[in-house]
């Protein structure tokens, strides 16, 4: 049985991953990090953290591992490559994974691992972005077992406002398709939306201002809207290549569901478009600039 104040692992100190860690830290819960590039773990070694130099090696100090990393391969390397999670993991040992992967290979992994080490699986994907993460208001969907969860609640809750177990693994990776979805087009409309308001000579910098409470209105309304009226790109906070590839992953997931997306996979393809513009690793504020006129765009 896990003690009352677990000990954590967390794999992954990139743009969520730094500031989770801090609060983690912040909490009073031990935590030893891992991160491919060791420097990153600095500033938490500073703070009270312990570094390994594998994933592995988590698992001698943890009773909760945790992910945050950039997409499906990058987790499967971590977890099942040479020196990976699956090399150190006990049984009644859980993996709490923070990252946005496809649903089905979520699902295979957390099978694959339990049969080789007996330590289960929670996808546990989260929304909010860095200021989320920053301020511990993170909404975190989870898939896995129940049981599982209030093992590890207490610890969830410190890094988010709202913690909603959706169902069995995988449960929580759909879950995050579809708010990234939602994200995804929500934030190209807006930036159709600036482009248009200057070009007919309207205010775009009032747009946020004079829709909200309206049924218009929403957080990204009202982060990204004054951004892109002042062309603020800087500095970035997510980037176009982490919605290009969650939308990837949600008309994947569709079509192996046989679910028709239409809009997300328009929104796909303008994503890509933009990236290949040379916005991949920009901010998605930078999406107006696809469709502003070319006298705006320098």
């Amino acid at each position: 049985m896990m003690s009352t104040r677990p000990s954590l692992g967390f794999a992954g100190i990139g743009l969520m991953g730094l500031p989770m860690c801090r609060r983690l830290l912040a909490a009073g819960y031990p935590l030893t990090v891992w991160n491919r590039n060791p420097a990153k773990c600095a500033p938490l070694v500073e703070a009270g953290a312990r570094q390994v130099a594998t994933p592995a090696e988590l698992c001698g100090h943890a009773d909760v591992v945790m992910l945050c990393l950039a997409d499906t391969a990058v987790v499967r390397e971590v977890v099942f490559g040479p020196t990976g999670v699956a090399e150190g993991a006990k049984p009644g040992q859980l993996l709490v994974d923070f990252s946005s992967l496809e649903p089905t290979a979520t699902r295979e992994m957390a099978a694959e691992l339990a049969g080789k080490t007996g330590m289960a699986w929670l996808d546990s994907p989260v929304s909010g972005g860095v200021a989320g993460a920053e301020a511990g208001s993170l909404a975190i969907m989870v898939g896995g077992d129940e049981t599982d969860l209030d093992r590890v609640r207490p610890v969830l809750l410190a890094l988010g406002q709202r913690v909603t177990h959706m169902g069995g693994v995988g449960a929580g990776q759909v879950t995050k398709a579809c708010n990234q979805m939602i994200v995804a087009c929500n934030a190209l409309v807006i930036a159709e939306v600036v482009a248009l308001a200057e070009q007919a000579g309207v205010d775009a910098s009032l747009i946020a201002e004079a829709l909200a409470g309206g049924f218009a209105d929403s957080r990204p309304l009202q982060i990204l809207a004054p951004q892109m009226a002042e062309s603020r790109f800087e500095p970035v906070k997510w980037h176009v290549r982490t919605l290009l590839k969650d939308l990837d992953t949600a008309v994947k997931f569709s079509r192996e569901t046989g679910s028709a997306t239409p809009i997300s996979g328009l929104a796909a393809q303008l994503m890509r478009l933009h990236g290949a513009q040379g916005f991949l690793e920009k901010d998605p504020s930078t999406l107006v600039q696809m469709f502003r006129g070319p006298e705006t765009t320098d």
